[in-house]
């Protein structure tokens, strides 16, 4: 089988370990979708009121606390988390507890990796990381068309009781999630993404939280100075568009809207990105190379799906958290312009 990208490799990292990021995943496009209204007559929220609960929680607590990743094929990594924010910006501190050890900080939208035995400090920004997709525009998030929410009780994490949200997608092009978000404030702490039979792919958590923790902005930037004798490689990432670089859709996913994409000169790879503002999908685009053991099909690790296939001289990779037939459709309707 044909390497997997090395971004690819990245996503599947940054998904398990930063997934509490999400108020970025699970917040970006409903935070954005328009002011909170009043709920169903019941008193129950609508799932861009949850969703924004969740988002705005994110950017008003600081925490402290352990996360931890299981999935499906019984695969499980944890780190430690420090968040810091004061209303307008954010600071992450993730320390890895499982395989190489390795230290990551986001400071709004810049991210940089510490990797020891490299002595390297990877460098990129938010927008180009694959799992961040950029931010919907008001009013334009699908989020409510494909997805509804429904409080199914009350529970506790990590210490805390939490609303237990279904988040149910209404077409069979994206996963459902059920979401543990702290009753006071909003903070997701617990997050599952399940397949159309209700089962669990996926499972993200803290198993031990301190909220408003005491950490500070200042603090966690002081430590995202680069330690001397270190490199820093910077990703040779160009943004660009698909239609210049000779790629379109014939016909749209239902619900996925493109929203960035990149080429990369020295790996020779195209990324296109796309959201339905909790989803992400990332195609990626290179030239068949014939001398390689290649091979097409369809890949699964927990909720990320991976799929390959050869579109005459190119070879595409489709990747993503959500089902097969959704990377199958966006494969299928690519198509090269020139």
């Amino acid at each position: 089988m044909k390497p997997v990208p090395f971004r690819i490799a990245r996503q599947r990292l940054a998904h398990g370990l930063l997934v509490l990021w999400a108020a970025g995943t699970l917040g970006l496009g409903a935070a954005q979708a328009g002011p909170a209204g009043r709920g169903d007559e019941k008193g129950e929220r609508t799932i861009s009121e949850w969703l924004s609960r969740m988002h705005e929680a994110s950017r008003q607590r600081s925490y402290i606390g352990t996360f931890v990743v299981s999935s499906s094929n019984g695969g499980m990594s944890s780190a430690r988390i420090w968040h810091a924010c004061d209303g307008q910006r954010q600071v992450d501190r993730v320390e890895t507890l499982t395989g190489p050890a390795r230290q990551t900080f986001r400071r709004d939208d810049e991210v940089l990796t510490f990797v020891p035995e490299s002595r390297t400090v990877k460098s990129e920004r938010r927008e180009s990381f694959g799992i961040f997709p950029e931010p919907l525009n008001p009013g334009e998030t699908a989020i409510p068309e494909f997805y509804a929410a429904r409080r199914l009780g009350s529970d506790r994490v990590a210490g805390y009781d939490a609303d237990v949200i279904s988040v149910a997608p209404k077409d069979p092009m994206r996963f459902g999630y059920r979401i543990w978000s702290e009753k006071k404030s909003g903070l997701v702490v617990k997050l599952q993404t399940l397949d159309d039979q209700g089962n669990v792919l996926e499972q993200a958590a803290f198993s031990e939280l301190q909220l408003d923790a005491p950490v500070r902005i200042a603090k966690l930037s002081q430590m995202m100075a680069v330690p001397e004798g270190w490199r820093v490689e910077k990703p040779d990432a160009l943004k660009t568009t698909a239609a210049a670089e000779g790629w379109s859709l014939k016909a749209q996913v239902p619900g996925f809207r493109p929203m960035s994409c990149y080429k990369r000169p020295a790996e020779g790879v195209l990324q296109w990105i796309f959201s339905d503002g909790l989803a992400s999908v990332s195609l990626f685009v290179e030239s068949y190379d014939g001398r390689r053991h290649q091979q097409e099909g369809v890949f699964t690790s927990g909720a990320t799906n991976t799929l390959t296939r050869r579109m005459q001289d190119w070879w595409i990779t489709a990747v993503g958290e959500v089902p097969a037939q959704t990377l199958k459709a966006f494969a299928l309707s690519l198509e090269r312009r020139r």
